[in-house]
């Protein structure tokens, strides 16, 4: 997507020998847009543990990358060793998408036993990561295609006005390599010239609709309104909403989904008000072992203190994090939930729009049928 006028990806090497990967850094935004050099497998731990980098997709591509610098350190006897190591020390950031897992297993399954020079290693490794890379911006650019039918039939079910969606965290360019996955069919909407408005929840904690969303969408020229996270039921209820599409970091092979907390309110509440309430994803997010999302996706807790405290910008231009709650108050911090299959009207994947089911999801993924 573009930043003041100039195309960027969220991730990319640099250099003049592939060594640095760059990223946006995300903790700075919406109000300063500054670029971030790794240069080892330590850095981008660190980057995805400490949200340097988020959302489903880029920390998979992160931690592919993670795996090719860590090609790049690793010893010549040691080498397998040593990936390994590095694989487990990235899979450790963040258990609830299954993005990474599958990224870092990917990289191990065409790295490790295999014959070759370590040069050769090392090479295979970066043009691995790189695949990883470019495949996940075309799952998304393909959401984006199938998601567009959708935004069209609703559109023409309207006399006139745009076509209102509603949507939960940031799951657009920034959360991927490019593109997104929910926002996707949103810029393909736009730019074949229909007229669509998103409502974009703020998304406490660490506000990534207010920071992230908000800035990627006015940045693309996007029509949206911010909200407060408990706004989408009433706007619900009052026929303001036609279509609600979220992202998600893990799709059980039933059609479960976890995503952003409070995601599954808005399910239930869309439900209520018969909106039609879709999870869009790539392949990579599906995880095939799973079956019951509730009782066995892994949820993150995460720091109370993104609970006790906002960041923002004051009236003078200083960027500061504040207290929000009296010195003596305990939080908890769940980062995600989970939206049963009987909530979802549907997934938006890179093979198409399926029904959250094991029947509609292995009828597009039939090779998983046996896992």
């Amino acid at each position: 997507m573009k930043v003041n006028g100039r195309r960027y990806r969220t991730i990319w090497l640099e250099g003049r020998d592939g060594g640095v990967v760059r990223i946006i850094d995300q903790r700075v935004l919406p109000h300063r847009f500054e670029l971030l050099d790794l240069r080892t497998a330590e850095d981008i731990r660190k980057a995805i543990k400490d949200m340097y980098v988020r959302g489903a997709g880029l920390i998979g591509a992160a931690a592919a990358y993670g795996m090719y610098l860590a090609a790049r350190e690793a010893g010549e006897a040691s080498f397998d060793g040593d990936l390994a190591n590095a694989a487990e020390n990235l899979k450790n950031t963040r258990p609830t998408a299954s993005n990474l897992a599958w990224a870092v297993n990917a990289m191990l399954a065409s790295l490790l036993g295999q014959g070759g020079t370590r040069a050769q290693k090392i090479e295979k490794a970066r043009l691995a990561a790189e695949a990883i890379a470019d495949g996940d911006a075309e799952s998304c650019r393909n959401i984006g295609l199938y998601g567009l039918e959708l935004i069209k039939a609703a559109a023409g079910k309207k006399k006139n006005g745009a076509v209102h969606i509603l949507t939960h965290c940031n799951a657009g360019w920034l959360a991927f390599v490019d593109y997104g996955s929910a926002l996707s069919p949103v810029y393909a909407a736009f730019d074949a010239g229909i007229p669509v408005h998103v409502w974009v929840d703020e998304t406490r904690p660490r506000n990534q609709g207010a920071a992230l969303t908000a800035w990627e969408l006015g940045g693309h020229g996007v029509p949206h309104d911010l909200i407060p996270d408990n706004a989408g039921g009433h706007l619900m209820q009052h026929g303001m909403v036609d279509l609600v599409i979220t992202g998600a970091d893990r799709v059980t092979r039933r059609g479960d989904a976890a995503n952003k907390i409070g995601t599954y309110l808005k399910a239930l509440a869309a439900k209520e008000n018969g909106v039609p309430f879709y999870i869009a994803l790539p392949s990579a997010t599906f995880d095939f072992t799973m079956r019951d999302g509730t009782r066995e996706i892994p949820i993150e807790e995460r720091d109370p203190a993104e609970v006790r405290c906002m960041t923002g910008k004051t009236a003078d231009g200083r960027i500061e994090t504040v207290q929000i709650c009296p010195d003596s108050t305990p939080a908890r911090n769940w980062g995600f939930d989970v939206t049963p299959a009987r909530y979802i009207t549907g997934l938006i994947t890179d093979r198409g729009i399926v029904e959250a089911s094991e029947q509609g999801i292995l009828k597009r993924y039939p090779e998983h049928a046996h896992e």
